[in-house]
């Protein structure tokens, strides 16, 4: 059965427009877990954008599922992981100009640096998943990394705008699941998926976890945290 992981990084986005204290992203994950969150993420950032090194060490204390920390793979964020020891660990690409992260990462640029990473992260005792493009090369070379999993860029998908193009890129997200589960890894799956996007995996049972983040918190502003996860994992229970 697949399994949702809710991303409160859009919760300290509100909060961190005004520098204030409210809305506290820990919050947020507690009102998530109550609505069925398998798991909890937030991306630390290296400007600290948004989620801050509290957050982080508060959820530790408090999220009662798994923790997920997406970060950049630096000595800095290394540091951090290795103390704070999340359930996983996911490698993502940051640039300080952008305004969320644009693609997966590339394992291919330089993957004597990615596998030192995991290694490091590895010898602290934490589980490595590498955020990817469904790319074949990209997935064979996370895979000789150690990573235990991956999690697959569904961006394009999410964006395309014709309904060719779409399920192109769909079929691209599905092919590049079955190759990584070929090669023993885990598949997870994010970035971009909503209400509607999240349905075109129904019953495929390709993907063992969902990450999702911004739509859930844009429903949340409305219908409120807990129900709009359990509405999002009504959807992804249906996903196999």
């Amino acid at each position: 059965m697949a399994q949702l992981a809710v991303n409160v990084d859009h919760v300290a986005t509100i909060r961190q427009a005004r520098g204030g204290v409210y809305p506290d992203p820990v919050h947020a994950a507690v009102l998530a877990e109550m609505g069925g969150a398998d798991g909890i993420v937030v991306h630390l950032r290296e400007d600290r954008r948004h989620i801050q090194d509290r957050d982080v060490r508060l959820l530790r204390e408090t999220v009662l599922s798994r923790l997920i920390l997406e970060m950049g793979a630096t000595d800095e964020m290394i540091g951090i992981a290795c103390e704070i020891r999340p359930d996983l660990v996911t490698l993502v690409p940051e640039k300080r100009t952008e305004i969320t992260t644009e693609g997966g990462l590339d394992v291919l640029a330089d993957p004597g640096h990615v596998k030192n990473a995991v290694a490091r992260l590895h010898a602290g005792g934490l589980e490595v998943s590498i955020f990817i493009d469904p790319d074949q090369r990209q997935i064979e070379a996370a895979a000789k990394t150690g990573a235990e999993m991956v999690e697959i860029h569904t961006g394009r998908y999410c964006d395309a705008a014709m309904p060719s193009e779409k399920e192109r890129c769909f079929s691209e997200v599905v092919d590049a699941a079955r190759l990584a589960r070929n090669l023993d890894l885990g598949v997870n799956a994010g970035h971009g998926l909503c209400y509607n996007s999240i349905k075109r995996f129904a019953n495929t049972g390709i993907i063992d976890e969902f990450s999702i983040g911004h739509s859930i918190v844009a429903r949340a502003v409305l219908a409120g945290m807990t129900a709009a996860v359990a509405e999002m994992q009504a959807l992804v229970r249906q996903c196999g």
